[in-house]
């Protein structure tokens, strides 16, 4: 979270031609899959990016994650944005939030993964459900982008989705611990 928030801060004041995700050149210039979550509007969405980004840190801390849990979100930052190929009516796109909603994904599911702390379940259970709802009432299959009285920025939901479908994916793959099976003597 510290990477993304001063990547973040430590970008916003260039020119974002260079660094914002473009689908047409997604596969000719991949660093765009990590750069555009450093990209802001305005200092309104690098501000509400930036308290997301402690508001996750605090829980993840809190909440003792496995250091795989933080390899599942470094794998599911660029994936968020390829994710985004499946939305070529978003032309541009820049920000933090898929790749935070990926984070919230891959916390949703390792606490959920807690089988002995029923507490930590019950965290991950409505931290889950409050994404999927969320995702529900953003409509990502909608317009690609969305205004929002009082936001100086479009919302791009899709972003949202694709974090939380990265995050999960990269929990699966790296995030969650494997079940060692004991052998029968």
């Amino acid at each position: 979270m510290v990477a993304a928030a001063l990547g973040a801060l430590l970008v916003f004041p260039l020119p974002t031609e260079a660094l914002d995700w473009q689908p047409t050149l997604a596969w000719s210039q991949p660093w765009r899959a990590v750069s555009a979550a450093w990209v802001h509007w305005s200092l309104h969405h690098l501000l509400m990016n930036v308290v997301g980004c402690t508001a996750l840190a605090f829980l993840g801390w809190r909440a003792s994650l496995a250091p795989r849990a933080v390899a599942a979100w470094a794998l599911a930052w660029p994936l968020t944005q390829f994710g985004l190929l499946a939305r070529p009516d978003l032309r541009h796109y820049g920000g933090l939030s898929g790749v935070l909603h990926a984070a919230a994904a891959v916390i949703a599911c390792s606490l959920l993964a807690r089988r002995d702390d029923p507490r930590a379940r019950a965290v991950g259970g409505l931290l889950a459900v409050g994404l999927l709802t969320k995702l529900l009432l953003e409509r990502p299959w909608g317009a690609a982008t969305q205004a929002v009285a009082g936001w100086d920025f479009a919302l791009a939901p899709a972003a949202h989705a694709s974090g939380v479908v990265a995050g999960l994916l990269a929990w699966g793959l790296v995030g969650r611990e494997r079940q060692r099976s004991v052998a029968a003597e």
